[in-house]
């Protein structure tokens, strides 16, 4: 009985150093930095419709990640862009929500709280790595809470490392009438 204790003590240990390496190494995961090209991500949204970065071309793009669909603090951040859209729209402005659920979740948390904006599904990932929000667990996959103001350009012009779920919607909004202020013709 106390081998197998060992064991299971040992065996405890072996996961919670992989889960500590495994998340170490996703926080070194390289981000584009601002001024650079935004990594482009053609993905399917809840609806089954596919999205592209370059479909928003010559506009500014609000994309943010998130961890999991239907969350408290996710929740909380997904309603409050939908409380700002018609702010974001004034500026002829576009918000992305994109997460590493599933389609069907991702169209089940839009259905439930009326977002009015493409919520993508990075299934495998690979976008979340390019951007370098990646949570590799080991056993799951997770987006980090940031986000990135993306210009008419494709270039990123503002990284949001730490993000607060019912105050961030606003300092996007923010931020974005003050760039969007210095070039005008961009919409």
């Amino acid at each position: 009985m106390n081998m197998m204790r060992e064991v299971a003590l040992i065996a405890g240990l072996a996961l919670v150093i992989g889960l500590g390496y495994a998340w170490l190494n996703s926080a070194r995961a390289a981000q584009p930095a601002v001024g650079q090209a935004a990594p482009a991500f053609r993905l399917q949204d809840q609806n089954g419709n596919w999205v592209a970065l370059e479909d928003f071309r010559g506009k500014w793009i609000a994309v943010y990640f998130y961890p999991k669909a239907d969350t408290p603090g996710c929740t909380k951040e997904a309603c409050e862009f939908r409380d700002n859209i018609f702010a974001f729209e004034e500026i002829g402005a576009t918000i992305i929500g994109i997460s590493i659920d599933a389609i069907k979740d991702q169209k089940k948390f839009a259905e439930k709280y009326s977002l009015p904006f493409p919520l993508l599904a990075d299934i495998d990932g690979r976008t979340a790595e390019a951007y370098g929000v990646l949570n590799n667990l080991g056993i799951m996959k997770l987006a980090k809470r940031q986000s990135f103001l993306i210009g008419p350009d494709g270039r990123i012009a503002r990284h949001y490392e730490k993000v607060d779920p019912a105050t961030h919607s606003k300092e996007v909004l923010a931020d974005l009438k003050a760039l969007a202020a210095k070039d005008p013709g961009a919409k």
